[in-house]
């Protein structure tokens, strides 16, 4: 009888379902067969409910099938997902990237091997060990450089799930790009939980600026680097210098600002405060005219009064930032922020619908103001690509899929650019 590769679902971010293409890769190697892995995501409990419901789901439509649960969820919340009759297996952040794990699942599936395999992921001290070569589109490969958080945000539950900064060594970090140029990828991106404290554990302790220009020295043929979610406040002189020199660095960055009232911040325990961020946005974009920003904003977090809010609202605009991932404040069991007296659900609800609303406002601004442009453009299918801003471009007629074209931009259909 035919036995049935492994379903994998992925729910959460970009790091997620990069680690999901190296278990896909753990469990081929392992035989694993008949099951299906969901990698979840905890980072609001709206991210749990959702796993769950994933999780039955998935049962109902593969009722033979076993069910391995592994993620960030899994790891902070391990007795949430035993306990789920549709559950078979529960598995940790660090066990679902080691080898040993998969073969003990594929070899004797709940006889010898522990149904919940979730160790202290604080115990753990490296990340190197399953990096891949490639995931994504044929055209654009993420590249982990970074895991864990040494920081704790009074709101966030991210640590506990993937434990403290670790950073994986420049020399691997290099070595993997070239391989990934030598098998026809045009664009890099960078990935990590807190991707600018890249280094800190490493000797001589470099930063994330050094890598940067490390990789733009040493792979001479990558045409573009990316790099994803970055702490503004952390950001080092080396990673300005590449922002104003080296055009082959995107001209897009994604910032973790979560708020624009100082009392939020500090009762968030950020390390910046709103003038922090309004200065770098002007600094960034005075090196780079082009520099386009994206940031992740919290709506309604606990004690935020009207005014607060209208301070993360002005941020929008003082910043002028183009691409807003809204998060409707979430308690997490675990954190400080829990503690604290919280917002109404339906004024969270409205703030957050503000915040959505501004940000298609500087969207649509920003697709005005490409007009007449020429951009160049990594095509990610035959008819659709993306601009060094990361904004997305539409053609009528067919490209290269993979390749970088050159084209002008003569107008917008709301949400994407059109070009000839």
């Amino acid at each position: 009888m035919d036995r049935k590769a492994p379903i994998f679902s992925t729910l959460g971010c970009r790091l997620n379902a990069y680690e999901t293409e190296a278990m896909k890769e753990l469990a081929d190697t392992a035989g694993l067969s008949d099951a299906v892995i969901v990698n979840t995501c905890a980072v609001t409990a709206e991210a749990v409910r959702k796993a769950r419901q994933e999780i039955r789901k998935l049962r109902r439509e593969n009722p033979n099938a076993r069910l391995i649960v592994t993620g960030c969820a899994a790891q902070t919340e391990p007795k949430t997902f035993s306990n789920m009759a549709e559950v078979d297996a529960v598995i940790g952040n660090t066990e679902k990237m080691q080898a040993d794990t998969w073969q003990g699942l594929a070899a004797d599936f709940l006889g010898d091997v522990e149904p919940v395999q979730v160790d202290d992921i604080m115990s753990v001290t490296e990340t190197a060990g399953h990096l891949i070569d490639g995931f994504g589109t044929r055209s654009r490969a993420y590249v982990q450089v970074q895991n864990g958080c040494d920081h704790r945000c009074t709101f966030c539950i991210i640590p506990y799930g993937r434990g403290n900064s670790r950073s994986v060594a420049a020399g691997v970090v290099v070595d993997q790009i070239k391989r990934l140029v030598d098998r026809g990828y045009n664009e890099v991106v960078l990935t990590g939980v807190d991707l600018t404290s890249w280094g800190a554990d490493l000797p001589m302790q470099p930063k994330l600026g050094d890598l940067v220009m490390r990789i733009l020295k040493l792979v001479p043929d990558l045409r573009r680097l990316r790099i994803s979610s970055i702490d503004s406040i952390e950001v080092d002189p080396a990673l300005m210098e590449a922002i104003a020199s080296e055009p082959r660095l995107m001209p897009h960055l994604h910032l973790s600002l979560q708020a624009g009232d100082d009392m939020i911040l500090k009762r968030m325990k950020r390390r910046h405060l709103r003038d922090d961020a309004i200065r770098f946005c002007e600094d960034a974009r005075k090196l780079r005219p082009d520099m386009t920003f994206g940031a992740d904003i919290i709506a309604g977090f606990p004690t935020e009064t009207e005014a607060m809010f209208a301070n993360s609202l002005k941020l929008v605009d003082e910043c002028d930032l183009t691409w807003l991932h809204v998060f409707p404040y979430s308690a997490r069991e675990g954190t400080p922020a829990a503690k604290i007296p919280p917002v109404n659900g339906t004024i969270i609800k409205d703030r957050a619908k503000r915040l959505r609303a501004a940000g298609a406002k500087q969207v649509a601004k920003h697709l005005r103001a490409q007009y007449g442009k020429t951009h160049h453009i990594l095509m990610e299918n035959a008819q659709m690509g993306r601009t060094e801003q990361f904004t997305e471009v539409k053609f009528e007629t067919k490209q290269a899929e993979s390749q970088i074209v050159t084209a002008k931009i003569i107008g917008d259909d709301g949400t994407q650019l059109l070009a000839q």
